[in-house]
């Protein structure tokens, strides 16, 4: 079995291969339709190692009931000599259990592979753009910018771990309004820096006293100058220095959390040159017939800023599901901020990308349909758009709710939190829901030391394997590094524990590529508590039962079998975590 193949494709390529070669056809002498045929874990573990619904698709063509159908496969799979038993169950699911040699066979690819053991190449290097956090530089970011910030980087590294051709993407909202706001609000603090009373902050500005330290910087660069010289001026130098300041602070809480961007891309430069780029964007739409003047109704509650009602240039987005068609163009041929939107996604187009992934907070869920009309729109429906929504992370101490931040006041700041518990916590925690769900953070909860603390538990567990590994080459002088010495032994392992651990392991390559099919990198984050306490379970019956140990002074034989699955686990979780971004502990301190 290859290295891109997981026993699941082998099985279903087996019985595929079978079904073609038998005298099971179609009743209407056509081929058999064989794509919807699929081999999976049995719900209940207990039915068998893996299981497929091939009778059940197969039943109408074939002309047969799916159970009689079954039967007559189920006597062809038994032929196969990696098969030890097959059961019939239900209306015709067929249920297989694997003989013991094969999954040891699973565990000698396990050993060889190393950490590779997993890595797929299901992306076939499709060229993908993740775009995630891309918060205002406004200020530093909050915990509600925690858990995208997590989401997205994982699934970077997942997609890059299953072949596909990944970059990663942070968009600076560095144009409109609120950038006007933080300049006045920096040149408030540059004024509170020459010793002027400011008194309270006026309402609208940014209150936060991050912004101190960028005033006390443009003191010492410009003295009083910048109160002397015209507004205009000294906003648009307050401007530039508050937007790096800003960027530099939110680069450096995404460095403490392991976030890392291949690419920062400005929102200003699409408005460089008189909006050269947003021009060319809407002129490419309008020679293929996406763009009319038109009325728009106005939306029900609060008007948006940009809604005037007056003829408008607007984007055919109800063609792709959205609620009202979008402007771009207002009335006195200003842009708006969608239209900067639209821009922004041909950009990424024109730079190769098949497949764009925005991963945005909850309340942006009334963006999805119109960030699908513009992939439609501007890749003539060739690009795919993919948006995931990450809903509120609510932070609790010892089950009581923490509400106030330690520098602004009102929320809490990412740093703030990395502080406290550090950065793995905090990485593995914001994947232990699905995105789309609400995620409860306790700050004790996830300091503590139990099976109740899922990363924890994960690291110890791998924590645990260096222990044995340790431990053998100080009692027979293993050389525990040395894999190859491992391989001729597995077939010592026998014990049904042994082999569900194994079992577990097997499981890893689908895993990978199913989370990455589905953009769904907290199944990771699952798998790997599943995977420690597969293994914690085992470490305990060696506890009950001395001779299940994976150390046996008397046996080095049997040592070096179970030193190659400790290997397995090591490696695997190892590779989970660092797809997570988290330790791969080697010692519990």
């Amino acid at each position: 079995m290859g290295i891109n193949m997981t026993i699941f494709a082998e099985f279903e390529n087996r019985i595929k291969n079978l079904l073609q070669n038998s005298d099971i056809k179609a009743k209407n002498g056509n081929s058999l339709d064989m794509s919807g045929i699929f081999v999976e874990v049995p719900r209940d573990v207990s039915h068998g190692d893996i299981t497929t619904n091939a009778a059940m698709v197969l039943a109408r063509a074939v002309g047969e009931n799916s159970r009689t159908l079954a039967e007559r496969i189920s006597t062809l799979l038994r032929h196969d000599s990696d098969i030890a038993c097959v059961e019939v169950a239900g209306l015709g699911f067929i249920n297989l259990r694997l003989t013991d040699i094969f999954w040891r066979g699973i565990l000698a690819d396990m050993i060889k592979q190393g950490p590779d053991y997993g890595r797929s190449d299901i992306g076939r290097n499709i060229k993908v753009n993740i775009e995630y956090v891309s918060a205002n530089p406004t200020g530093p970011l909050h915990i509600g910018h925690c858990r995208g910030a997590v989401v997205g980087d994982v699934l970077a590294n997942l997609l890059h771990f299953a072949g596909y051709d990944t970059v990663k993407e942070y968009y600076i909202n560095d144009a409109g309004g609120q950038m006007d706001v933080l300049a006045r609000s920096v040149l408030l603090r540059y004024r509170e820096a020459l010793g002027k009373d400011i008194k309270t902050i006026p309402e609208g500005l940014y209150p936060g006293d991050y912004l101190v330290p960028i005033g006390k910087t443009l003191a010492d660069e410009f003295g009083d100058t910048l109160l002397t010289i015209d507004e205009d001026s000294a906003l648009s130098i307050a401007k530039v220095r508050a937007i790096d300041a800003m960027m530099d602070l939110i680069r450096a809480d995404l460095l403490a959390l392991n976030v890392h961007h291949d690419v920062f891309f400005s929102e200003r430069t699409l408005h460089a040159d008189h909006a050269r780029a947003i021009r060319g964007a809407i002129d490419d739409l309008a020679l293929r017939n996406y763009i009319y003047k038109g009325r728009i109704p106005p939306p029900k509650g609060h008007l948006p800023e940009d809604w005037e009602d007056r003829e408008q240039s607007l984007l055919r987005s109800t063609e792709a599901g959205d609620s009202m068609d979008r402007p771009l163009i207002k009335s006195d041929g200003s842009y708006t901020y969608f239209a900067a939107d639209v821009a922004y996604f041909k950009n990424k187009y024109d730079r190769g990308f098949d497949e764009m992934i925005y991963i945005l907070g909850s309340d942006h869920g009334g963006y999805v349909k119109r960030l699908e009309a513009v992939a439609k729109a501007v890749s003539g429906g060739k690009a795919k758009l993919i948006v995931l929504l990450c809903q509120l992370v609510k932070l609790y101490r010892d089950g009581e709710p923490v509400r106030m931040g330690k520098r602004t006041g009102n929320f809490i700041t990412l740093r703030d939190v990395i502080d406290e518990v550090g950065r793995d916590p905090v990485r593995f925690m914001m994947l232990y829901r699905k995105s789309d769900a609400p995620l409860d953070f306790d700050f004790a909860k996830v300091t503590e030391q139990s099976k109740d603390n899922p990363v924890f538990y994960v690291q110890y567990a791998s924590a645990r394997c260096h222990s044995v590994l340790r431990q053998a080459r100080e009692i027979l002088q293993i050389d525990e590094t040395c894999r190859e010495d491992m391989l001729p032994h597995i077939g010592r392992l026998g014990d049904e524990s042994e082999l569900a651990l194994i079992r577990k392991l097997a499981e890893y390559p689908r895993l990978i590529e199913q989370a990455s099919l589905h953009q769904e990198p907290h199944r990771l984050a699952f798998y790997l508590y599943d995977l420690a306490s597969a293994f914690h379970s085992h470490w305990n019956r060696g506890n009950e039962n001395p001779s299940l140990r994976f150390v046996q002074a008397g046996d080095k034989e049997l040592t070096l079998a179970r030193l190659g699955m400790v290997w397995a686990v090591a490696d695997i979780l190892a590779s989970g975590l660092g797809i997570i971004g988290v330790e791969a502990s080697t010692e519990m301190r």
